[in-house]
């Protein structure tokens, strides 16, 4: 019944191209991966978005509107595409929304994770599942369980955080019950071109920008700049997410890292000392989280021995390539 996991396109399905699903393309890792695949592989490509009318998100990447929550849906659509590998990526996944709206996003992440493994499941499909999980499903460890390996107890300090573990444990779940093909992938903090500026390097440059422009005044507003996370750019993270579709060993769990723990204060200087002005910093208390994880940063020497996977693009060629986003965006 195992169908064919090798880029090339070749002995799948009777012959047929292999074909990739990507949930959540329209947000900021999806065109990234997008954009991976077209370039590393010759698989068909189905981008998976909420609403009808979403932009394209590749050259050769064929858009279809699916809400994920609607079960029934979500079997049309398996069943109709036979999917060799689904890229699970949709999720609600800014901590404070959690932090306000917490059973909407669990209901949001679980569901939506859930109704795809069903019907997987319930099709009897043979495909290859990798599911995004995150770093925040460590949560608040301590500093001497550093670097975090894939062993390390769960301690979720936020329900973002729990949906993510509710994800991460219903793929080991359908591997274990129904022997359904889940590679469970656990990224770290990830940066770069189209990020929201709900997010902490995003918002840095954003404010940067518009600063430069003469459209605020020349001062970043931060929260807690103590904070150290180990930061990896996008096109690194879905580079790992791609060789784990074609590598990885169903059921195991992998980290994303890079394995260095980064202040957030310094990157916001690194930042700073590339703006065309001077910039103050200030603090904002509206920007406090509460429980927030002083530190993470985690070990991916599993991920490496399965795959070959290692990070290539500097952290400050992610900086730049930030704001030039941003000064693009914006008209700087």
């Amino acid at each position: 019944m195992r169908r064919g996991a090798s880029g090339s396109g070749e002995g799948s399905g009777g012959g047929r191209q292999p074909t990739a699903l990507i949930t959540g393309a329209a947000g900021f890792v999806g065109p990234h991966l997008v954009a991976e695949l077209e370039r590393e592989t010759d698989w068909e490509l189905l981008a998976l978005q909420r609403q009808a009318g979403a932009p394209q998100v590749g050259a050769r990447t064929r858009v279809l509107a699916c809400d994920l929550l609607d079960r029934e849906l979500v079997l049309r659509v398996l069943e109709r595409r036979q999917p060799h590998f689904i890229f699970h990526l949709a999720a609600q996944s800014f901590v404070p929304q959690a932090l306000t709206a917490p059973g909407a996003t669990l209901t949001n992440n679980i569901l939506s994770q859930l109704n795809l493994l069903e019907g997987c499941r319930v099709l009897g499909l043979d495909a290859l599942v990798v599911v995004a999980g995150s770093a925040e499903e460590y949560g608040l460890a301590r500093p001497d369980d550093m670097p975090l390996t894939e062993e390390q107890p769960f301690r979720p300090a936020n329900p973002y955080a729990v949906s993510k573990i509710a994800q991460d444990m219903l793929g080991l779940q359908y591997w274990l019950a129904y022997g359904l093909r889940v590679v469970r992938l656990r990224p770290f903090n990830h940066f770069g071109p189209g990020q929201s500026d709900r997010f902490v390097l995003a918002s840095f440059a954003r404010q940067i920008v518009e600063a430069e422009l003469g459209r605020t005044e020349p001062v970043v507003l931060t929260g807690d700049l103590s904070s150290e996370r180990d930061f990896l750019d996008v096109r690194d993270v879905v580079r790992a997410y791609r060789l784990a579709a074609q590598c990885a060993t169903p059921g195991e769990a992998y980290n994303v890292a890079s394995g260095i723990a980064r202040r957030l204060s310094d990157l916001l200087d690194q930042l700073r000392a590339r703006a065309r002005v001077q910039i103050e910093v200030r603090r904002d208390p509206s920007r406090l989280r509460p429980s927030d994880i002083p530190r993470l940063v985690g070990d991916a020497s599993k991920l490496r021995a399965a795959t070959g996977w290692e990070p290539r693009i500097a952290l400050e060629t992610a900086l730049d390539d930030t704001l030039a986003y941003w000064r693009g965006l914006l008209g700087g």
